[in-house]
């Protein structure tokens, strides 16, 4: 048994490293939501100044809580065939969230400065 410690200070944690090494849930989405937010992304990043990134943004942020909530809860019920009327309950339900949570995100983009829009695009960017 070695009776000398070394004292090693632990390397301080980045963001990718922070969200690599924290558990996580993240979802599958299709190649043109994929596309989207690459687009999306690259123009905000490219031109942080130009004005209309909000608008952009709020519909990509939109898209994904869309394709994030069928994913974690519609998917697993569709598979659980749990019938086509619960299915449909549950859509309905969904749909009324989404729509919710759509309209508060919008107005809060909307009101965004190209400096928040970049936390915000970081953001995105590192659940990817």
């Amino acid at each position: 048994m070695n009776a000398t410690k070394t004292a090693t200070k632990p390397a301080a944690k980045t963001p990718a490293t922070k969200a690599s090494a924290d558990p996580s849930l993240r979802f599958y989405h299709s190649k043109a939501l994929r596309k989207q937010t690459d687009a999306v992304l690259g123009g905000l990043e490219a031109s942080p100044e130009k004005g209309h990134h909000a608008d952009a943004v709020a519909d990509l942020v939109a898209n994904l809580v869309e394709s994030g909530m069928d994913y974690y809860f519609l998917v697993p019920l569709k598979k659980a065939e749990v019938g086509f009327l619960k299915e449909q309950s549950a859509r309905l339900g969904m749909s009324g969230a989404v729509t919710l949570i759509n309209s508060v995100s919008r107005k809060f983009i909307a009101r965004m400065d190209s400096t928040q829009l970049l936390v915000v695009s970081a953001h995105i960017r590192s659940l990817t």
